[in-house]
């Protein structure tokens, strides 16, 4: 089982970001933190938890580095002993507020990983971006965390901004690549609605040439790709997710998922501190979950379980074994271009 804690705090807004988050609500932080314990609780009986088994943690958002070091106490001492001996405990930071006693305070609660938004270590782009950091904080933080003592280290970049080409990918990737981290991601920017480039949509280029040059540099400098976004060394509550496994989802703007049924916290951070436990449950049907383990199982190392697709499913399945769009191994498909994995799927689904 997996459990994701969402942190809506953020210091500024990215002009891409469609989270949950909060740029003006600062003061809210210690009741939350509170109503967190109040819903993990509630979870724990909901997902009929046993003692150890809560394989990954992960504390997104947001910004968790907005938030004291020992605002998360009192959750590690509930959780701890629902963790499993080797649990994967991560957190996403920003360069400009994931101070050394922030880093130190975290590590010493049980916090294993952490992954830093850095998007670029272009200056011009960070401000285009609407980041609050510089290139040179960016690189900083890393080599902070190391030197605190994190050896499971991962940064986020964004492509496909008007303005990217080879060059300037080329560097950030050597600059990523030259860095104490174990694990890398590149995100292709996406214009949401409702974030500031929803105003300049053109903001975002359409460049797949670019996107397939970003992902083969990434590998070549020794990151192995194992989701179309995702390089290195593993997320094991990446896999989690894309396996379908049972998880708890802790905070405003969170989901849960428990066999078939997705579990909805308030996404208002005044209707959840007034009632962290109240939910909007979803039912998905036996096909809506077919369909989701398809597109993320064909868009990583996961691949596909054939007793999942219909006769006729299985057919087409078979012809892109004999074109070489799908490989087996195992009594498994897999996809070897994680690019196609929308086409193969809809190719796939009857």
């Amino acid at each position: 089982m997996l459990c994701y804690i969402h942190i809506p705090f953020c210091d500024s807004k990215c002009h891409y970001c469609s989270f949950n988050s909060y740029v003006d609500r600062f003061e809210t932080r210690e009741r939350y933190m509170q109503a967190l314990l109040r819903q993990l609780e509630f979870e724990l009986q909901r997902f009929e938890a046993n003692p150890g088994s809560i394989d990954t943690l992960f504390i997104g958002g947001g910004t968790p580095s907005t938030v004291s070091w020992e605002l998360y106490a009192p959750l590690f001492e509930i959780l701890d002993p629902w963790l499993s001996p080797n649990a994967e405990v991560s957190t996403e930071a920003n360069p400009n507020s994931a101070s050394g006693k922030w880093l130190e305070g975290m590590r010493s609660l049980g916090v294993n990983r952490i992954s830093f938004g850095v998007q670029s270590f272009d200056e011009g782009k960070l401000r285009a971006l609407g980041r609050a950091h510089s290139p040179r904080q960016a690189i900083e933080a890393v080599e902070r965390a190391a030197s605190c003592g994190f050896q499971r280290i991962s940064l986020d970049l964004i492509y496909n901004y008007r303005s990217d080409d080879r060059e300037g990918m080329e560097r950030d990737i050597r600059t990523a690549a030259q860095l104490p981290i174990e694990h890398l991601s590149a995100y292709e920017l996406t214009i949401e609605k409702g974030t500031l480039f929803s105003r300049t949509p053109e903001a975002r280029q359409e460049n797949d040439e670019l996107a397939r040059f970003v992902s083969r540099r990434i590998e070549e400098e020794g990151f192995p790709s194992y989701e179309i976004s995702n390089f290195g060394e593993p997320c094991r509550h990446n896999l989690g997710y894309w396996r379908l496994e049972d998880y708890i989802g802790l905070g405003t703007g969170a989901v849960g998922f428990r066999k078939d049924r997705r579990f909805y916290p308030p996404d208002s951070i005044d209707a959840y501190l007034e009632n962290p436990t109240a939910h909007r449950v979803e039912e998905l049907r036996h096909e809506d979950l077919k369909t989701e383990r398809l597109f993320l199982g064909l868009r990583s190392v996961v691949g596909i379980d054939p007793s999942w697709l219909s006769p006729s499913e299985e057919r087409r399945a078979l012809v892109l074994l004999e074109e070489g769009k799908l490989l087996e191994d195992n009594g498994r498909y897999f996809n070897p271009d994680f690019f196609l994995a929308d086409e193969l799927t809809l190719f796939l689904l009857d």
